[in-house]
């Protein structure tokens, strides 16, 4: 049931106001001052304020600094001293509605019975979401065991938060689908989303990157250039691989977590910034303090709130749920049905995964193509206990022969397997007609 705060100073209009709020399905509560209000609000969180705009402690528009922002109340003034500027205010502090006394009933219902219906479709994306946890599903993340379930209730409380988040986790776990989901849950869902690799970035290039440049701060640069601060405002920024960083570039960065604020290579002024970052390494980020790889203070601003991943091998059954994962989406893009034996994802179970979910993923496309229909024992590589791919005659070569036999041995095989045809040979080899010609004439063939 959704809950109602009514605040008046007037008895006679407060009661039977929330009266006419019970008999529409809400619970109330009732005060008749700011403090009484403020009071009630940290109690117990309205979904929907009806205030009075002016109290005899204040003015009933000042409740909405008091809301927690991640708590989607609706605030409706009343009054009986209705202006433009008045409703202009409200509207602009952030009011859902204005109404005027005497109340226009028909349209006060009508305000009730949307924040009922947001209340009930809140409370069932609740309940449906909660279903799909069970199922391990968790915005863009796969998995419903123990160790997932602690993740996903990381990200549940961060995310209604503008807490900066630090990822750790090994390589190939999903630390960017953590910060996707953190990001997708937040008020800034809407805004940019942008990922950024530190370690794919030139030292040359990276601080330019972050935080721009202006026209003619240095050779090359023509024109004026946004960082991704910049064209991340409104959103959130991933700093992927933070450790790989430049040292001397790591102070900058605190600076502008500090400051919300950046300055352009060759720019004066600080320009604001409002984007909220999230971090991720897969190393440990103490030994990288201790090794004068990243700055102390930085990892302190970056681990406001840290989220760790665990490793595949430590997830249980979420390695059966993720290789249906992944083979449904592969079956779904090529239109097939293929389906995996027992006794393969029984082997999959019991592998280590060094590559974690990145190496899984791209382990279930190899032997998708290997598949006629079901996928089996022979889809899978010796070391999973398989067969392997059955590629043809194979050319053994020992130990310890020269490179210049070894390449002696594969041309005169590989001509040998198409059947004397020199032009066909050349291209399975990748060379030209002219040079396998040479190397056959050196062989005396």
């Amino acid at each position: 049931m959704p809950h109602a705060l009514v605040v008046d100073d007037d008895a006679n209009f407060l009661l039977p106001l929330a009266e006419l709020v019970e008999r529409e399905g809400f619970s109330t509560s009732v005060a008749s001052s700011l403090k009484d209000a403020r009071a009630l609000i940290h109690s117990k969180p309205p979904d929907l304020v009806l205030t009075d705009l002016f109290l005899p402690d204040g003015k009933g528009i000042d409740l909405l600094e008091d809301l927690d922002s991640a708590t989607p109340t609706q605030v409706v003034l009343v009054t009986g001293h209705a202006t433009v500027d008045t409703a202009v205010e409200a509207l602009r502090k952030g009011a859902t509605d204005y109404l005027v006394k005497p109340l226009d009933i028909p349209r006060l219902k009508t305000v009730l019975a949307n924040v009922a219906r947001a209340h009930a479709l809140r409370e069932e994306v609740g309940t449906l979401r909660a279903e799909l946890r069970k199922l391990g599903r968790f915005g863009s993340l796969v998995g419903a065991s123990p160790a997932m379930q602690k993740v996903y209730d990381l990200i549940s409380r961060v995310a209604p938060t503008e807490a900066t988040v630090l990822v750790t986790g090994e390589s190939g776990t999903g630390k960017e689908l953590v910060a996707e989901s953190v990001h997708a849950l937040s008020r800034r869902r809407t805004a940019p989303f942008l990922p950024v690799n530190c370690g794919a970035i030139s030292a040359n290039l990276i601080e330019s990157e972050l935080f721009g440049h202006e026209r003619g701060s240095f050779t090359g640069a023509d024109r004026t250039h946004r960082g991704y601060f910049e064209r991340a405002a409104g959103g959130t920024l991933f700093l992927d691989e933070i450790t790989e960083m430049p040292f001397e570039l790591q102070v900058k960065l605190l600076r502008v977590l500090e400051t919300a604020a950046v300055i352009r290579i060759g720019g004066e002024r600080p320009l604001p910034v409002d984007v909220r970052v999230i971090a991720a390494t897969n190393r440990q980020p103490e030994e990288m303090v201790a090794q004068g790889r990243l700055r102390e203070d930085l990892l302190y601003r970056l681990k406001v709130f840290p989220v760790h991943l665990p490793p595949l091998r430590e997830r249980g059954d979420d390695v059966e749920l993720l290789a249906e994962h992944f083979l449904g989406l592969l079956n779904a893009a090529e239109g097939t049905t293929k389906k995996f034996t027992r006794a393969v994802l029984q082997r999959l179970r019991a592998h280590s995964w060094p590559g974690n979910v990145r190496e899984m993923k791209n382990f279930v496309h190899q032997i998708f193509i290997l598949a006629d229909d079901d996928i089996g024992i022979e889809c899978l590589p010796p070391d999973l206990g398989g067969e392997g791919p059955q590629t043809g005659p194979s050319l053994h070569i020992k130990v310890g022969i020269s490179l210049e036999e070894t390449e002696r041995r594969l041309i005169l095989a590989t001509l040998n397997e198409c059947a004397g045809d020199k032009r066909k040979a050349a291209e399975v080899l990748g060379v030209s007609l002219k040079t396998l010609y040479n190397r056959l004439k050196a062989y005396g063939q």
